[in-house]
């Protein structure tokens, strides 16, 4: 039978005798062979003509559709050494509460009366802002002293300087009576001196008209003497008047500099104020990071960070949550040459990992076992892989996601296009040519296109 001998059986017995064994003569098998090729051939042919639905292929994970809700890492605000854990991996959070406390490493911040001190350094410098202040109040009050008090004195010195000058015109008035008795008395002198030489009048009546020449003539130098002392008054009460405008001058410019010096003082103390104010609300919100609360309610997946006494660095991780509360979403990544054919709203079917599936991507309607999806967004730019994500929400009027699914789960995502013959997609594949691109017409582009049509 295994042909290593060089007898045969086909001459001990009649094939035609047993029906099994004439089945397989070589005509009859040769028959059968060409039947089978040839049905499988018309099979083939015919199902190269079976419609094909074209879709994009996307593997990706589940995610969340806000970015508030995705995993996230909660990191320390400020360099610190842990002290005490509140929770452990798994528990559930509420929003606030304690989940570790640190302290502080850094030696500016080691007084634990730092909030104290720093409020007392305020106060004192507040106190400093006041007394500048009054004091400021005080030159304000000193200035307008020296002010009234100037503008009385220059009243006053105006008013005498006005006496003077009444007194220089008097003094002009009885200088020039003075000239017209001396002018009289030296008429007189000489008619009586004529008169004497005439002999019509003694000698006793001329020598009395010469005393009173004598005495018009020094009431006349007397009057000269006193305008000249008169017009030295007015000088010198022109110079009081002067001297008064520049003393309170420079008292009152003594007293606003004093003022602005102060002013400039009490700034710089309203300016340490701030400063420190500034200080004590950084102090005061750095005690309240001393202990890292939850951001939102959910779940404690894993600490980075573990152990008591391992220091933390400013902005490092220490612990990982899940929020609660998430709406699901996939993240699927598709290739550049595919990125044209998807739109947003577009249809998507899903196979998450872990849910059993029958797929035909070719024929969604027979496959079991998938999810209705549809595109919310659209990256503009590629991703670290060298594809581009696309974001995948639950399809509204469709079957709901599975209750257990997790958020970094698997996802094998199918985008459904148009359709086509199987003979159609294979050449389309053997030529790497992309999916046929279409965009379904909406029902108004309908409308529009019968009422042109009625129109012609």
């Amino acid at each position: 039978m295994l042909n290593i001998s060089t007898e045969r059986i086909n001459t001990w017995i009649d094939r035609d005798e047993f029906k099994s064994l004439s089945r397989f003569k070589k005509a009859n098998a040769r028959k059968r062979q060409k039947r089978l090729f040839i049905t499988l051939l018309v099979i083939v042919l015919l199902a190269l003509f079976l419609p094909w639905t074209q879709n994009i292929r996307g593997k990706g994970y589940v995610t969340s559709l806000q970015p508030e809700k995705r995993p996230q890492a909660i990191p320390s605000l400020i360099s610190g050494r842990i002290e005490k854990w509140f929770v452990q991996e798994g528990d559930f959070v509420s929003k606030g509460d304690t989940i570790v406390h640190i302290s502080e490493i850094k030696d500016q911040y080691f007084d634990p009366k730092l909030l104290e001190r720093t409020q007392d350094q305020i106060k004192a410098k507040e106190s400093s802002v006041q007394s500048y202040m009054e004091k400021v109040k005080a030159l304000d009050s000193q200035i307008d002293a020296l002010q009234t008090n100037m503008r009385l004195k220059i009243e006053q010195a105006q008013n005498k300087l006005k006496q003077t000058h009444l007194k220089v015109t008097a003094d002009s008035i009885d200088l020039e009576a003075a000239n017209t008795n001396l002018r009289i008395a030296e008429s007189q002198y000489d008619r009586y001196e004529n008169l004497y030489n005439e002999g019509l009048k003694s000698k006793t009546d001329l020598e009395n008209r010469k005393l009173k020449l004598q005495e018009a003539t020094a009431k006349k130098i007397s009057q000269e003497s006193k305008l000249l002392s008169s017009r030295n008054d007015v000088i010198n009460a022109e110079i009081e008047l002067n001297s008064i405008r520049s003393n309170y001058r420079d008292k009152i410019s003594k007293a606003e500099s004093d003022k602005y010096s102060t002013l400039s003082t009490m700034y710089d103390a309203e300016a340490s104020v701030t400063k420190l104010q500034n200080q004590y609300s950084n102090y005061s919100i750095r005690t309240r990071m001393y202990y890292i609360t939850a951001p939102q309610d959910g779940y404690i997946t894993k600490a980075v960070k573990s152990g008591i006494g391992e220091t933390v660095k400013e902005g490092e991780h220490l612990i990982t949550i899940m929020p609660a509360q998430y709406q699901l979403a996939v993240e699927m990544y598709v290739k550049p040459l595919d990125l044209p054919l998807l739109e947003k709203g577009q249809e998507i079917r899903i196979q998450f990992d872990g849910w059993p599936a029958i797929v035909f991507s070719g024929w969604p309607g027979v496959t079991t076992g998938t999810f209705g999806g549809e595109v919310v967004a659209i990256d503009n730019f590629t991703s670290e892989n060298g594809m581009y994500r696309v974001l995948v929400g639950p399809h509204p009027g469709q079957k709901d996601w599975p209750k257990g699914l997790r958020v970094g789960a698997g996802a094998n995502s199918f985008a459904l296009l148009k359709d086509v013959p199987i003979w159609y997609e294979l050449w389309r594949q053997i030529n790497g040519f992309p999916p046929d691109y279409y965009k379904p017409v909406s029902k108004e582009h309908k409308n529009i296109g019968s009422d042109a049509e009625s129109k012609k």
